[in-house]
């Protein structure tokens, strides 16, 4: 018996997983990493300490599973997206630190681009909103911040990649250079129609084509790894971002069906088909993945503080020793006491794209307790959601039948519910919640015959549990307009 491993990179930790042919983990290893927030809202990651803890923790998923690289029938990897790694092609060492997704120091250039009328151009090419989310304007803040980084981009020393394309060439020691459609889809610099880099985008943000990856299909046998050692000599054969691989890990492949993951953010994804389905309610038109060249289109609501919300209830007001307890807590009261919490901490994504809005904590009484913030901030996340799902069914013209749930905190029954209620939609959790890391081993697998079709995966998806709705429509749509009201009081904070 042989098995398929998935490289797991998190914005918050490394992951490594083994799957067997019936979608089974096997074995699993997981370690957290630095994160780094240097000034109000820049946030940092180490690329070095990516790559070692990553490296760390695929040795530990074999030898748990006492499994040698012979064992290993391929190797798929997904990552954390538009987080943005620059190195010299000589040393393989980053020139600066990485800057993460939810970074926003890029705001201003993001403002001026906008005002300048950069903002149709942008969209129509990239399917993208402008915004310090995505890759551009952190490579050209690079350039221009670390000296003598644009003299050496130019003069060709210098590559670009989000961590796909940095553990690919780690993986590789230095021989792959590359990209899947999909992340490449999340920079600002890929022309989603063509399927190509665009001159007039790169010149736009000032990036070297040099730079920049070459564009693979997201399932393909790119080459062989080299390191670590555990894995020498295995074939690299998917790459796939968190969000499309999540979507592939849920089986939705046909148009229509529709997934959310509940991560360090939320993401929801709509599979379209093999057409680009423009939004008119500011949601994202991005590529899902290419198999045999064939691109496969998705539209996509971000929601940038899902999971970190109570990471930050742990590590910044000490609410929580682990992440886990914050739903004994929330459940612990009827409700918020009438508190609402938006975690707009790096912002509001999608639909409201507000790179200045900040986080709110409102409705504060004497009578507030911990319990009070938690279950808000639970609601926070479920709220945001249901913002995305709402602007993705007056896109679609249709309601959604089910929302399809993952991610670690969809193991949380009351979040679950509360998202029930919320949308007043069935919210459907799979037996399987490894799902992102199913989607890259699935694209590995299909790669390279392990799995024959996407017909042999479908029937490794399982339902675990339904969650429907107990409230009534009339308490949702009260409940949903407080949330505008307090969002509205959220925006545009950090401009005032």
């Amino acid at each position: 018996m042989t098995f398929i491993l998935a490289i797991d990179q998190g914005t918050t930790s490394c992951r490594a997983i083994v799957f067997d042919e019936a979608g089974r983990v096997v074995s699993a290893a997981q370690k957290e990493f630095c994160q780094h927030f240097p000034r109000p809202a820049w946030v940092e990651h180490d690329a070095e300490e990516i790559w070692s803890t990553q490296a760390g923790v695929i040795t530990e998923a074999l030898e748990r599973a006492h499994l040698a690289r012979q064992d290993i029938a391929a190797v798929g990897l997904t990552n954390q997206r538009e987080t943005t790694v620059v190195w010299d092609r000589r040393t393989g060492r980053p020139i600066s630190s990485a800057i993460v997704w939810q970074d926003r120091r890029t705001a201003a250039r993001c403002d001026e681009l906008r005002a300048a009328g950069a903002g149709p151009m942008i969209r129509s090419k990239t399917g993208l909103e402008i915004d310090a989310y995505f890759s551009a304007t952190k490579v050209a803040w690079m350039l221009e911040h670390v000296e003598g980084a644009r003299q050496r981009a130019e003069q060709g020393q210098l590559a670009f990649g989000t961590i796909d394309s940095w553990l690919a060439w780690r993986l590789t020691s230095g021989r792959l250079h590359i990209t899947d459609a999909g992340n490449a889809a999340r920079t600002m610099l890929f022309n989603i129609h063509t399927g190509q880099w665009d001159d007039e985008l790169c010149e736009l943000f000032g990036v070297p084509r040099s730079m920049l990856p070459q564009v693979c299909d997201s399932s393909l046998v790119y080459g062989e790894v080299a390191a670590p050692a555990a894995i020498a000599g295995n074939p690299l054969a998917g790459v796939i971002g968190d969000q499309q691989a999540a979507m592939m890990g849920q089986l939705c492949v046909s148009p229509g069906l529709a997934k959310n993951t509940y991560g360090t953010g939320c993401f929801l994804l709509l599979n379209t088909g093999d057409e680009p389905r423009e939004s008119a309610n500011r949601l994202l038109t991005t590529i899902a993945w290419r198999r045999g060249g064939v691109t496969t289109y998705a539209l996509e609501g971000s929601v940038f503080a899902g999971g970190a919300i109570v990471q930050w209830l742990r590590d910044g007001l000490g609410l929580i020793d682990r992440s886990e307890q914050v739903e004994s807590l929330a459940a612990s009261v009827a409700d918020s006491g009438g508190v609402v919490l938006v975690p707009a901490l790096t912002g509001l994504g999608a639909p409201h794209w507000d790179q200045h809005a900040r986080g709110l904590i409102i409705g504060l009484t004497r009578g507030t307790t911990k319990a009070h913030i938690a279950r808000a901030a639970l609601e926070g996340i479920a709220f945001q959601v249901a913002d995305v799902v709402e602007a993705m069914q007056a896109d679609a013209g249709e309601s959604l039948r089910e929302l399809r749930v993952d991610g670690g905190a969809a193991c949380d029954d009351l979040l679950m519910q509360i998202q029930a209620d919320i949308l007043q939609t069935p919210v459907v959790r799979p037996k399987l919640l490894e799902t992102t890391a199913f989607g890259a081993a699935c694209m590995a697998g299909l790669a390279t015959g392990y799995w024959p079709s996407i017909e042999a995966l479908e029937q490794h998806w399982q339902v675990d549990r339904t969650f429907e709705p107990r409230s009534s429509a009339g308490e949702a749509r009260a409940r949903r307009e407080r949330w505008r009201e307090a969002v509205d009081r959220a925006r545009g904070w950090a401009e005032r």
